[in-house]
């Protein structure tokens, strides 16, 4: 059976996913999609807006036929991190092809790319501290340093969120040495960082989301954008919960907790560096929303989505010496299955006695490094909820089974 592997969010899932998994099939000549998939909090720092459950119907809706999660420790990093995680999972689930979307479009340049900064390594590197000294953010530093190494102009744009995915993903395959092939789509129409919807049936996930949170409109000002079934999971989680999961619903815990630990213990929480923990306690006491909280935070050198991940660290109380833990190996030190239908189950049954990792459909209760922060996670996400509500789905965390669909 011949596999193409997705590397997803799906938040939510709309008609550019769905495009991207029928071009991937077609482009592979795929058998069965295998998607590895974030769970409660996502790569740039953000609490996902439906739960995973949800979110993998969506998929397995949309033509996923096997969905398996991003542990928390990958899910929430930057790219590289986020990228080695993915692909050692889809690695060990044997999977044919990685098929990423990206602004370029073709794989050859990615694999020039990837060649040409091997060689020019250090270079790159020294550049990137430079730039850094100057005040410039880490992304902002990779793209200068990457310019000044005068790269080929048909080469991808680093400076593009979905090439420097691709980019990681390619270099994660070549790191593990993965006999897992690379392919590109390029993406349709929206871009990632689109702030708008547009008159296409193609809207970035970031536009989807600006309407359903900050403009705090009902899902039918998506409906457009997204395929029937999830168009149908939005409005039904919309009509009985009343919004979806965002920051602000979670800014007075993070401040509570902000503001009650000592700095010593701050500066032990993963992604606590430079001083960051001092700013960020110094603010955050004189702000009611997190939005304005950010705003104010945020500098040249601290992203948005720099100061989004940390503050997803104080959340989960993710410590340093966690983390190093949880991360050691570079790759998935477990594979958890959250859906699938029968062609998923198919391939999954055919390739269970070549796994080398142990694969779960809840947490156990003796927990690797990974899942005892995939656990903390799965806390913090339901934290905004009733106790009540709360205990129901912390119960569901260990109980309910991966979806099957017929």
């Amino acid at each position: 059976m011949k596999t193409v592997g997705l590397i997803v969010e799906y938040n939510p899932f709309h008609n550019g996913h769905y495009y991207h998994i029928e071009a991937a099939k077609e482009a592979t000549n795929a058998d069965a999609v295998v998607c590895v998939m974030s769970g409660y909090f996502l790569q740039r720092g953000e609490p996902a807006l439906l739960p995973r459950r949800n979110r993998t119907m969506m998929a397995l809706q949309g033509g996923a036929d096997l969905v398996v999660e991003l542990p928390y420790i990958f899910s929430s990093q930057h790219a590289s991190w986020f990228a080695q995680g993915a692909i050692s999972i889809l690695d060990h689930l044997g999977v044919d092809t990685i098929c990423f979307g990206s602004e370029h479009g073709e794989i050859t340049p990615f694999l020039k790319l990837v060649d040409f900064l091997e060689t020019q390594n250090q270079p790159y590197n020294e550049y990137i501290k430079a730039f850094s000294k100057q005040g410039y953010s880490y992304p902002k530093a990779a793209s200068l340093a990457f310019s000044k190494l005068e790269p080929d102009k048909d080469w991808p744009d680093l400076s593009q969120p979905n090439n420097i995915l691709g980019y990681h993903y390619i270099r994660a395959v070549n790191d593990l040495n993965s006999s897992m092939t690379p392919a590109t789509i390029k993406r349709a129409k929206a871009h990632y960082h689109d702030q708008q919807l547009s008159g296409y049936s193609i809207a970035s996930a970031t536009s989807i989301r600006r309407s359903l949170i900050e403009q705090h409109q009902s899902p039918d000002s998506i409906r457009e954008a997204v395929p029937f079934s999830t168009y149908q999971s939005l409005s039904h989680f919309f009509k009985y919960e009343g919004s979806f999961y965002n920051w602000e619903q979670y800014f007075e815990f993070l401040q509570s907790k902000t503001l009650t630990l000592s700095s010593a213990f701050l500066s032990e929480i993963y992604e606590a560096e430079e001083g960051l923990h001092h700013r960020f306690q110094s603010m955050i006491k004189t702000h009611t929303t997190f939005h304005s909280f950010m705003e104010a935070l945020k500098t040249k050198r601290y992203t948005w989505t720099r100061l989004q991940r940390f503050a997803v660290q104080v959340l989960t109380g993710t410590l340093k010496s966690e983390a190093t833990e949880a991360i050691q190996s570079k790759h998935a030190d477990h594979i958890r299955i959250l859906g699938m239908n029968q062609t998923g189950q198919a391939y999954l049954n055919l390739i269970k006695k070549h796994m080398e990792l142990p694969v779960f459909s809840t947490l156990p209760k003796h927990k690797t490094p990974q899942q005892q922060l995939d656990e903390k996670a799965a806390m913090a996400y339901y934290i905004p909820l009733t106790p009540e509500d709360r205990k129901i789905k912390w119960k569901q965390e260990y109980e309910q089974p991966p979806i099957i669909l017929d």
